[in-house]
């Protein structure tokens, strides 16, 4: 999954960030609503985990703004100290999909995530980079029109790498998605299956979408369009 994590506790941001990474997630933070906000509408996150008590801009302000003046349905998971009736359906009725009560289980936290994200997708089940087009239901790949015949560690990587899209993947993270906990001990078999991918996605047609950021990870991406 691809997190936005929007909350002013830095510690408690870190653990949380720190236990979906080991999950093999993708995460970002915010210490702030506006900067929360930016984020959540330039990147196409998978899931918010928000605070509803920041800085700046609350999280009940940031849920709405992007519920109505962005129209982002991303889900959003709301945090809060506070356990009344009241303050949950005051978090729904701004467009949160789920909230959870401080403290809780970072287990609890991921396993929510998770039965979000998976909701969400029986609504998307396309994922499309510039004219690179994923059918999820089918495992179809086409671009410009055109089918392109993936291996199934090829569609990983692809599917991975267009849910986050345009943000980094770390390379860390492309290895679990092939090999889990046991990744090899030298790049050259990653950058194999990343050459072999981008000989299929890319080679063929005129702009290139998959770039490799050196000693980081890689990203897919219309640069141009962006």
């Amino acid at each position: 999954m691809y997190i936005l994590i929007v909350e002013d506790n830095d510690d408690l941001a870190a653990n949380i960030g720190e236990y979906c990474e080991e999950q093999g997630d993708i995460v970002d933070y915010a210490g702030d609503g506006l900067t929360g906000l930016h984020l959540a509408a330039v990147n196409n996150y998978d899931v918010l985990v928000l605070d509803l008590s920041l800085p700046g801009l609350d999280g009940l302000s940031l849920c709405e703004r992007l519920r109505l003046d962005a129209g982002n349905n991303v889900p959003i998971l709301m945090l809060t100290a506070r356990d009344t009736l009241r303050d949950r359906l005051t978090g729904f009725e701004t467009g949160a999909d789920d909230y959870l009560t401080k403290p809780f289980s970072l287990q609890e936290l991921h396993m929510r995530l998770k039965a979000l994200v998976r909701r969400a997708a029986g609504a998307t089940d396309h994922l499309v980079v510039s004219d690179l087009i994923f059918d999820l239901r089918t495992l179809i790949v086409r671009r410009g029109g055109r089918r392109l015949d993936l291996t199934p560690t090829g569609m990983r990587m692809l599917e991975l790498l267009m849910r986050a899209s345009p943000a980094v993947v770390r390379t860390a993270t492309v290895e679990r998605a092939i090999w889990g906990d046991d990744p090899p001990d030298s790049e050259a078999a990653l950058r194999g299956h990343i050459h072999q991918l981008r000989g299929i996605i890319d080679k063929p047609f005129p702009t290139k979408l998959l770039k490799t950021v050196h000693g980081i990870g890689y990203r897919l991406a219309d640069d141009e369009s962006l």
